[in-house]
Protein backbone atom coordinates (compact mmCIF):
# COMPACT_ATOMS: atom_id res chain seq x y z
CA UNK A 1 0.00 0.00 0.00
CA UNK A 2 2.85 2.34 0.81
CA UNK A 3 4.40 1.82 -2.65
CA UNK A 4 1.08 2.63 -4.27
CA UNK A 5 0.79 5.80 -2.19
CA UNK A 6 4.34 6.80 -3.06
CA UNK A 7 3.72 6.18 -6.76
CA UNK A 8 0.54 8.28 -6.73
CA UNK A 9 2.28 11.04 -4.77
CA UNK A 10 5.24 11.00 -7.15
CA UNK A 11 2.87 11.22 -10.12
CA UNK A 12 1.16 14.35 -8.81
CA UNK A 13 4.46 15.86 -7.60
CA UNK A 14 6.00 15.59 -11.08
CA UNK A 15 7.15 18.78 -12.80
CA UNK A 16 6.72 16.94 -16.12
CA UNK A 17 3.02 16.52 -15.32
CA UNK A 18 2.75 20.27 -14.74
CA UNK A 19 4.42 21.05 -18.08
CA UNK A 20 2.28 18.56 -20.01
CA UNK A 21 -0.93 19.80 -18.36
CA UNK A 22 0.02 23.42 -19.10
CA UNK A 23 0.69 22.54 -22.74
CA UNK A 24 -2.70 20.81 -23.09
CA UNK A 25 -4.49 23.72 -21.40
CA UNK A 26 -2.76 26.22 -23.68
CA UNK A 27 -3.61 24.19 -26.80
CA UNK A 28 -7.26 23.74 -25.86
CA UNK A 29 -7.55 27.42 -24.95
CA UNK A 30 -6.37 28.30 -28.46
CA UNK A 31 -9.04 25.98 -29.88
CA UNK A 32 -11.66 27.58 -27.65
CA UNK A 33 -10.59 31.01 -28.89
CA UNK A 34 -10.69 30.06 -32.58
CA UNK A 35 -14.01 28.17 -32.42
CA UNK A 36 -16.88 30.50 -31.38
CA UNK A 37 -18.41 29.50 -28.07
CA UNK A 38 -22.01 29.06 -26.91
CA UNK A 39 -23.68 29.26 -30.30
CA UNK A 40 -26.74 27.15 -31.21
CA UNK A 41 -26.12 23.72 -32.87
CA UNK A 42 -27.27 25.07 -36.24
CA UNK A 43 -24.29 27.46 -36.28
CA UNK A 44 -21.76 24.64 -36.01
CA UNK A 45 -23.58 22.47 -38.56
CA UNK A 46 -23.63 25.33 -41.04
CA UNK A 47 -19.98 26.34 -40.52
CA UNK A 48 -18.26 22.99 -39.85
CA UNK A 49 -20.55 20.34 -41.30
CA UNK A 50 -22.83 17.78 -39.57
CA UNK A 51 -20.12 15.25 -38.62
CA UNK A 52 -17.72 17.83 -37.19
CA UNK A 53 -20.61 19.54 -35.38
CA UNK A 54 -21.59 16.18 -33.86
CA UNK A 55 -17.98 15.66 -32.74
CA UNK A 56 -17.97 19.14 -31.21
CA UNK A 57 -21.15 18.40 -29.28
CA UNK A 58 -19.68 15.10 -28.04
CA UNK A 59 -16.66 16.91 -26.57
CA UNK A 60 -18.61 19.98 -25.42
CA UNK A 61 -16.46 22.18 -27.68
CA UNK A 62 -19.24 24.83 -28.07
CA UNK A 63 -19.03 25.37 -24.28
CA UNK A 64 -15.47 24.18 -23.81
CA UNK A 65 -14.55 26.20 -20.73
CA UNK A 66 -17.45 24.64 -18.81
CA UNK A 67 -16.94 21.12 -20.19
CA UNK A 68 -16.21 18.20 -17.87
CA UNK A 69 -12.81 17.46 -19.44
CA UNK A 70 -11.57 21.08 -19.30
CA UNK A 71 -12.67 21.26 -15.65
CA UNK A 72 -10.85 17.95 -15.05
CA UNK A 73 -7.67 19.42 -16.60
CA UNK A 74 -7.88 22.45 -14.30
CA UNK A 75 -8.46 20.16 -11.32
CA UNK A 76 -5.48 17.99 -12.31
CA UNK A 77 -3.27 21.05 -12.68
CA UNK A 78 -4.48 22.42 -9.32
CA UNK A 79 -3.73 19.14 -7.53
CA UNK A 80 -0.34 19.03 -9.25
CA UNK A 81 0.47 22.55 -8.02
CA UNK A 82 -0.63 21.78 -4.46
CA UNK A 83 1.35 18.53 -4.27
CA UNK A 84 4.45 20.10 -5.85
CA UNK A 85 4.25 22.91 -3.29
CA UNK A 86 3.82 20.50 -0.35
CA UNK A 87 6.71 18.40 -1.67
CA UNK A 88 9.21 21.24 -2.12
CA UNK A 89 8.17 24.07 0.17
CA UNK A 90 9.53 22.60 3.46
CA UNK A 91 13.08 22.46 2.06
CA UNK A 92 12.81 25.96 0.64
CA UNK A 93 11.37 27.26 3.92
CA UNK A 94 14.31 25.73 5.75
CA UNK A 95 16.64 27.69 3.47
CA UNK A 96 14.75 30.90 4.32
CA UNK A 97 14.84 30.51 8.10
CA UNK A 98 18.02 28.48 8.57
CA UNK A 99 20.79 29.69 10.87
CA UNK A 100 23.59 30.42 8.42
CA UNK A 101 26.02 31.00 11.29
CA UNK A 102 26.08 27.19 11.63
CA UNK A 103 27.63 26.86 8.17
CA UNK A 104 30.81 24.67 8.43
CA UNK A 105 34.01 26.70 8.18
CA UNK A 106 35.61 24.25 5.76
CA UNK A 107 32.70 24.83 3.39
CA UNK A 108 33.30 28.58 3.52
CA UNK A 109 36.97 28.05 2.66
CA UNK A 110 35.93 26.21 -0.54
CA UNK A 111 33.33 28.67 -1.83
CA UNK A 112 34.03 29.84 -5.42
CA UNK A 113 33.27 33.46 -4.58
CA UNK A 114 35.74 34.38 -1.85
CA UNK A 115 38.52 36.84 -0.98
CA UNK A 116 41.15 36.78 1.79
CA UNK A 117 42.50 39.87 3.59
CA UNK A 118 44.93 40.38 6.44
CA UNK A 119 44.88 43.02 9.13
CA UNK A 120 47.27 44.22 11.77
CA UNK A 121 44.62 44.64 14.47
CA UNK A 122 43.49 42.00 16.92
CA UNK A 123 40.61 39.68 16.10
CA UNK A 124 38.21 41.51 18.44
CA UNK A 125 39.05 44.93 17.00
CA UNK A 126 38.98 43.61 13.42
CA UNK A 127 35.57 42.05 14.04
CA UNK A 128 34.16 45.44 15.05
CA UNK A 129 35.68 47.14 11.98
CA UNK A 130 34.38 44.46 9.60
CA UNK A 131 30.88 44.66 11.11
CA UNK A 132 30.95 48.46 10.66
CA UNK A 133 32.09 48.14 7.05
CA UNK A 134 29.32 45.62 6.30
CA UNK A 135 26.68 47.84 7.87
CA UNK A 136 27.85 50.90 5.89
CA UNK A 137 27.64 48.82 2.71
CA UNK A 138 24.05 47.84 3.46
CA UNK A 139 24.82 44.39 4.86
CA UNK A 140 23.95 44.48 8.60
CA UNK A 141 25.40 41.33 10.13
CA UNK A 142 24.95 38.75 12.86
CA UNK A 143 27.96 37.44 14.77
CA UNK A 144 28.90 34.20 16.50
CA UNK A 145 32.11 33.18 18.23
CA UNK A 146 33.63 29.93 16.95
CA UNK A 147 36.38 27.76 18.46
CA UNK A 148 39.16 29.37 16.44
CA UNK A 149 37.62 32.61 15.23
CA UNK A 150 34.61 34.87 14.80
CA UNK A 151 31.95 34.39 12.07
CA UNK A 152 29.79 37.21 10.75
CA UNK A 153 26.83 36.65 8.43
CA UNK A 154 24.54 38.94 6.46
CA UNK A 155 21.88 38.23 3.85
CA UNK A 156 19.40 39.94 1.52
CA UNK A 157 16.29 38.63 -0.21
CA UNK A 158 15.83 35.41 1.74
CA UNK A 159 12.08 35.64 1.09
CA UNK A 160 12.70 35.72 -2.68
CA UNK A 161 12.90 31.93 -2.56
CA UNK A 162 9.14 31.93 -1.92
CA UNK A 163 8.31 33.89 -5.09
CA UNK A 164 7.52 30.79 -7.13
CA UNK A 165 5.10 29.58 -4.46
CA UNK A 166 3.33 32.94 -4.54
CA UNK A 167 2.82 32.25 -8.25
CA UNK A 168 1.45 28.78 -7.40
CA UNK A 169 -0.99 30.33 -4.93
CA UNK A 170 -2.01 33.04 -7.39
CA UNK A 171 -2.95 30.42 -10.02
CA UNK A 172 -5.15 28.61 -7.51
CA UNK A 173 -6.78 31.92 -6.50
CA UNK A 174 -7.47 32.75 -10.17
CA UNK A 175 -9.03 29.32 -10.67
CA UNK A 176 -11.18 29.88 -7.56
CA UNK A 177 -12.32 33.27 -8.88
CA UNK A 178 -13.19 31.71 -12.24
CA UNK A 179 -15.23 28.99 -10.53
CA UNK A 180 -17.07 31.57 -8.43
CA UNK A 181 -17.82 33.63 -11.54
CA UNK A 182 -19.00 30.59 -13.49
CA UNK A 183 -21.20 29.27 -10.69
CA UNK A 184 -22.74 32.54 -9.50
CA UNK A 185 -22.42 34.77 -12.56
CA UNK A 186 -23.63 34.91 -16.14
CA UNK A 187 -22.97 36.43 -19.55
CA UNK A 188 -26.00 37.57 -21.47
CA UNK A 189 -27.32 40.08 -23.98
CA UNK A 190 -30.45 42.08 -24.63
CA UNK A 191 -31.79 44.43 -27.30
CA UNK A 192 -33.87 47.33 -25.93
CA UNK A 193 -35.74 49.68 -28.30
CA UNK A 194 -35.71 53.38 -27.48
CA UNK A 195 -38.48 54.21 -25.07
CA UNK A 196 -38.76 50.60 -23.88
CA UNK A 197 -37.49 48.78 -20.81
CA UNK A 198 -36.81 45.25 -19.63
CA UNK A 199 -36.19 43.33 -16.41
CA UNK A 200 -34.87 40.24 -18.21
CA UNK A 201 -31.73 39.43 -20.20
CA UNK A 202 -30.88 36.31 -22.21
CA UNK A 203 -27.92 34.02 -21.64
CA UNK A 204 -25.47 33.60 -24.50
CA UNK A 205 -25.97 30.43 -26.48
CA UNK A 206 -28.94 28.98 -24.60
CA UNK A 207 -31.06 32.17 -24.78
CA UNK A 208 -32.21 31.27 -21.28
CA UNK A 209 -34.06 34.22 -19.70
CA UNK A 210 -32.34 35.64 -16.63
CA UNK A 211 -34.36 37.98 -14.36
CA UNK A 212 -32.39 41.07 -13.31
CA UNK A 213 -34.43 41.92 -10.23
CA UNK A 214 -34.79 45.50 -11.43
CA UNK A 215 -35.82 47.39 -14.55
CA UNK A 216 -33.50 49.00 -17.11
CA UNK A 217 -34.82 51.32 -19.85
CA UNK A 218 -33.27 52.84 -22.95
CA UNK A 219 -34.37 56.48 -22.88
CA UNK A 220 -32.37 57.54 -25.91
CA UNK A 221 -29.91 56.18 -28.44
CA UNK A 222 -27.70 58.19 -30.78
CA UNK A 223 -25.06 57.32 -33.33
CA UNK A 224 -22.50 59.65 -34.92
CA UNK A 225 -20.64 58.99 -38.17
CA UNK A 226 -17.28 59.74 -39.70
CA UNK A 227 -17.01 62.31 -42.47
CA UNK A 228 -18.02 59.74 -45.09
CA UNK A 229 -21.49 59.77 -43.51
CA UNK A 230 -21.72 55.97 -43.52
CA UNK A 231 -19.22 54.58 -41.02
CA UNK A 232 -20.36 54.73 -37.36
CA UNK A 233 -17.87 56.57 -35.15
CA UNK A 234 -19.61 56.35 -31.78
CA UNK A 235 -22.92 55.12 -30.49
CA UNK A 236 -24.31 56.08 -27.14
CA UNK A 237 -27.25 54.94 -25.02
CA UNK A 238 -28.92 56.73 -22.15
CA UNK A 239 -30.06 54.07 -19.68
CA UNK A 240 -32.29 54.45 -16.66
CA UNK A 241 -32.37 51.91 -13.84
CA UNK A 242 -35.52 51.68 -11.75
CA UNK A 243 -35.38 49.65 -8.58
CA UNK A 244 -37.32 49.68 -5.34
CA UNK A 245 -33.97 49.89 -3.54
CA UNK A 246 -33.26 53.25 -5.19
CA UNK A 247 -34.65 56.48 -3.80
CA UNK A 248 -34.88 57.80 -7.36
CA UNK A 249 -34.26 56.31 -10.81
CA UNK A 250 -30.60 56.24 -11.83
CA UNK A 251 -29.89 57.60 -15.32
CA UNK A 252 -26.51 57.28 -17.02
CA UNK A 253 -25.19 57.45 -20.59
CA UNK A 254 -22.94 54.60 -21.75
CA UNK A 255 -20.63 54.17 -24.73
CA UNK A 256 -18.22 51.43 -25.77
CA UNK A 257 -15.63 50.87 -22.99
CA UNK A 258 -17.65 52.98 -20.54
CA UNK A 259 -20.32 50.64 -19.14
CA UNK A 260 -23.00 50.97 -16.47
CA UNK A 261 -22.54 48.99 -13.24
CA UNK A 262 -25.39 48.30 -10.87
CA UNK A 263 -25.74 45.62 -8.16
CA UNK A 264 -22.75 43.72 -9.49
CA UNK A 265 -24.17 43.60 -13.03
CA UNK A 266 -22.38 45.42 -15.85
CA UNK A 267 -24.12 46.70 -18.99
CA UNK A 268 -21.78 47.18 -21.95
CA UNK A 269 -22.67 49.06 -25.12
CA UNK A 270 -22.00 46.44 -27.79
CA UNK A 271 -24.24 47.04 -30.83
CA UNK A 272 -27.34 48.71 -32.16
CA UNK A 273 -30.13 48.05 -34.59
CA UNK A 274 -32.00 50.68 -36.64
CA UNK A 275 -35.76 50.32 -36.35
CA UNK A 276 -38.47 50.99 -38.90
CA UNK A 277 -40.06 53.42 -36.47
CA UNK A 278 -39.38 57.16 -36.19
CA UNK A 279 -39.75 59.73 -33.47
CA UNK A 280 -41.67 62.83 -34.59
CA UNK A 281 -42.23 66.01 -32.61
CA UNK A 282 -44.75 68.57 -33.93
CA UNK A 283 -45.03 71.98 -32.29
CA UNK A 284 -47.70 74.53 -33.19
CA UNK A 285 -45.76 77.78 -32.78
CA UNK A 286 -49.01 79.76 -32.88
CA UNK A 287 -50.77 77.94 -30.03
CA UNK A 288 -47.61 76.50 -28.40
CA UNK A 289 -49.22 73.05 -28.46
CA UNK A 290 -46.67 70.26 -28.88
CA UNK A 291 -46.84 66.47 -29.13
CA UNK A 292 -44.33 63.62 -29.46
CA UNK A 293 -45.12 60.58 -31.59
CA UNK A 294 -43.50 57.25 -32.37
CA UNK A 295 -44.69 56.26 -35.82
CA UNK A 296 -43.97 53.47 -38.33
CA UNK A 297 -42.77 54.18 -41.83
CA UNK A 298 -45.49 54.46 -44.51
CA UNK A 299 -48.51 54.89 -42.24
CA UNK A 300 -50.72 57.95 -41.89
CA UNK A 301 -51.04 59.22 -38.31
CA UNK A 302 -53.56 61.62 -36.79
CA UNK A 303 -52.98 64.11 -33.98
CA UNK A 304 -55.98 63.54 -31.70
CA UNK A 305 -58.16 66.59 -31.18
CA UNK A 306 -56.84 68.35 -34.28
CA UNK A 307 -57.25 68.08 -38.04
CA UNK A 308 -53.57 67.29 -38.46
CA UNK A 309 -52.51 64.13 -40.28
CA UNK A 310 -48.93 63.23 -41.20
CA UNK A 311 -46.64 60.38 -42.15
CA UNK A 312 -43.36 59.36 -43.78
CA UNK A 313 -43.74 58.46 -47.43
CA UNK A 314 -40.13 58.01 -48.56
CA UNK A 315 -36.63 57.51 -47.15
CA UNK A 316 -32.99 57.35 -48.19
CA UNK A 317 -30.72 54.72 -46.66
CA UNK A 318 -27.39 55.67 -45.11
CA UNK A 319 -25.99 52.15 -44.79
CA UNK A 320 -26.90 48.51 -45.31
CA UNK A 321 -27.69 48.21 -41.60
CA UNK A 322 -30.89 50.16 -42.20
CA UNK A 323 -29.76 53.59 -41.03
CA UNK A 324 -31.77 56.35 -42.71
CA UNK A 325 -30.14 59.63 -43.77
CA UNK A 326 -33.23 61.50 -45.14
CA UNK A 327 -37.01 61.04 -44.98
CA UNK A 328 -39.87 62.59 -46.92
CA UNK A 329 -42.45 63.96 -44.48
CA UNK A 330 -46.11 64.37 -45.51
CA UNK A 331 -48.29 66.86 -43.58
CA UNK A 332 -51.91 68.01 -43.74
CA UNK A 333 -53.91 70.21 -41.37
CA UNK A 334 -57.08 70.32 -43.47
CA UNK A 335 -56.17 73.78 -44.77
CA UNK A 336 -55.22 73.68 -48.43
CA UNK A 337 -53.12 71.06 -50.16
CA UNK A 338 -50.90 68.74 -48.07
CA UNK A 339 -47.23 69.69 -47.78
CA UNK A 340 -44.16 67.48 -48.20
CA UNK A 341 -40.67 68.07 -46.81
CA UNK A 342 -37.40 66.23 -47.36
CA UNK A 343 -35.77 66.18 -43.93
CA UNK A 344 -32.39 65.00 -42.74
CA UNK A 345 -32.45 62.53 -39.88
CA UNK A 346 -32.38 64.31 -36.48
CA UNK A 347 -33.20 67.65 -38.10
CA UNK A 348 -35.87 70.27 -37.39
CA UNK A 349 -37.71 72.29 -40.04
CA UNK A 350 -40.41 74.96 -39.97
CA UNK A 351 -43.62 74.67 -41.98
CA UNK A 352 -45.93 77.61 -42.65
CA UNK A 353 -49.64 76.94 -43.14
CA UNK A 354 -52.62 79.25 -43.55
CA UNK A 355 -53.54 79.53 -39.86
CA UNK A 356 -50.41 78.40 -38.03
CA UNK A 357 -46.64 78.00 -38.04
CA UNK A 358 -45.34 74.49 -37.26
CA UNK A 359 -41.95 73.19 -36.18
CA UNK A 360 -41.28 69.55 -37.05
CA UNK A 361 -38.48 67.28 -35.80
CA UNK A 362 -37.89 63.78 -37.16
CA UNK A 363 -35.37 61.18 -36.05
CA UNK A 364 -34.98 57.49 -36.64
CA UNK A 365 -35.49 55.20 -33.66
CA UNK A 366 -32.98 52.53 -32.68
CA UNK A 367 -32.69 49.55 -30.39
CA UNK A 368 -29.56 49.44 -28.27
CA UNK A 369 -27.67 46.14 -28.03
CA UNK A 370 -26.22 45.49 -24.59
CA UNK A 371 -23.87 42.84 -23.32
CA UNK A 372 -24.75 42.06 -19.72
CA UNK A 373 -22.30 40.36 -17.38
CA UNK A 374 -22.29 39.39 -13.74
CA UNK A 375 -19.03 38.03 -12.35
CA UNK A 376 -18.81 37.97 -8.54
CA UNK A 377 -15.41 36.28 -8.81
CA UNK A 378 -13.78 39.07 -10.79
CA UNK A 379 -12.15 40.72 -7.75
CA UNK A 380 -10.79 37.34 -6.67
CA UNK A 381 -9.27 36.99 -10.14
CA UNK A 382 -7.84 40.52 -9.97
CA UNK A 383 -6.26 39.73 -6.60
CA UNK A 384 -4.82 36.51 -8.01
CA UNK A 385 -3.37 38.34 -11.03
CA UNK A 386 -1.81 40.99 -8.76
CA UNK A 387 -0.29 38.30 -6.58
CA UNK A 388 1.04 36.54 -9.69
CA UNK A 389 2.77 39.71 -10.90
CA UNK A 390 4.37 40.18 -7.49
CA UNK A 391 5.41 36.52 -7.35
CA UNK A 392 6.88 36.61 -10.86
CA UNK A 393 8.83 39.77 -10.05
CA UNK A 394 10.21 38.23 -6.86
CA UNK A 395 10.98 34.89 -8.54
CA UNK A 396 12.75 36.33 -11.60
CA UNK A 397 14.26 39.63 -10.48
CA UNK A 398 15.20 39.09 -6.83
CA UNK A 399 17.64 36.59 -5.36
CA UNK A 400 18.77 35.28 -1.99
CA UNK A 401 22.27 36.73 -1.48
CA UNK A 402 24.45 35.70 1.46
CA UNK A 403 27.77 37.04 2.78
CA UNK A 404 30.03 35.39 5.38
CA UNK A 405 33.12 36.87 6.97
CA UNK A 406 35.34 34.56 9.08
CA UNK A 407 38.02 36.26 11.16
CA UNK A 408 40.88 34.36 12.80
CA UNK A 409 44.02 35.51 14.59
CA UNK A 410 47.48 34.40 13.51
CA UNK A 411 50.62 35.60 15.38
CA UNK A 412 48.96 38.81 16.53
CA UNK A 413 47.51 39.60 13.10
CA UNK A 414 44.06 38.90 11.73
CA UNK A 415 43.05 36.82 8.73
CA UNK A 416 39.71 37.80 7.14
CA UNK A 417 37.90 35.39 4.82
CA UNK A 418 35.16 37.17 2.83
CA UNK A 419 32.91 34.80 0.86
CA UNK A 420 29.36 34.63 -0.42
CA UNK A 421 26.76 32.90 -2.56
CA UNK A 422 23.52 33.72 -4.38
CA UNK A 423 20.50 31.58 -5.24
CA UNK A 424 20.51 33.02 -8.80
CA UNK A 425 21.68 36.00 -10.87
CA UNK A 426 25.34 35.22 -10.25
CA UNK A 427 26.42 38.14 -12.45
CA UNK A 428 24.51 40.60 -10.28
CA UNK A 429 25.87 39.04 -7.10
CA UNK A 430 29.43 39.17 -8.43
CA UNK A 431 28.99 42.94 -8.85
CA UNK A 432 27.79 43.27 -5.23
CA UNK A 433 30.68 41.13 -4.01
CA UNK A 434 33.17 43.15 -6.05
CA UNK A 435 31.82 46.40 -4.56
CA UNK A 436 32.22 44.96 -1.05
CA UNK A 437 35.74 43.75 -1.86
CA UNK A 438 36.65 47.18 -3.19
CA UNK A 439 35.41 48.77 0.03
CA UNK A 440 37.68 46.47 2.03
CA UNK A 441 40.64 47.16 -0.28
CA UNK A 442 40.27 50.92 0.11
CA UNK A 443 40.49 50.59 3.90
CA UNK A 444 44.11 50.78 5.08
CA UNK A 445 43.46 48.29 7.85
CA UNK A 446 42.78 45.47 5.36
CA UNK A 447 45.51 44.02 3.17
CA UNK A 448 44.99 41.54 0.30
CA UNK A 449 46.44 38.15 0.91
Amino acid sequence: MKKTENAVWSFFASVKLALITLLILATTSIIGTIIPQKNPPEFYIQNFGPKTAQFFQLLDVPDMYNSWWFTALLLLFSINLIVCTIERLPNVWQMVVMNNLDTPIDRLEKMPTRKIFHGSASRQEMTQRVAAQLKEAGWPSQMEEKTNGTLLFSQKGAWSRLGVYAVHLSILIIFAGAIIGSAAGFKASVMIPEGSSTDTVYEYGSEKPIPLGFNVACDQFSVTYYDDGHTPREYRSVLTVRDSALAAPMTRPIIVNDPLDYRGITFYQSSYQPMQGFGVTITNKTSNASEDFQIPYGKKISWAGTDIEFGLINQQARSRMGDVSHVKFWFSDGQGDPATLWMEDKSTQSLSRQDAEYEITVRQLYATGLQVAKDPGVWVVYFGCSLMLIGLYVAFFLSHRRIWVYITEEAGNSRILLCGASSKNKIGFDKDFAALTERFEKNDVFQNA
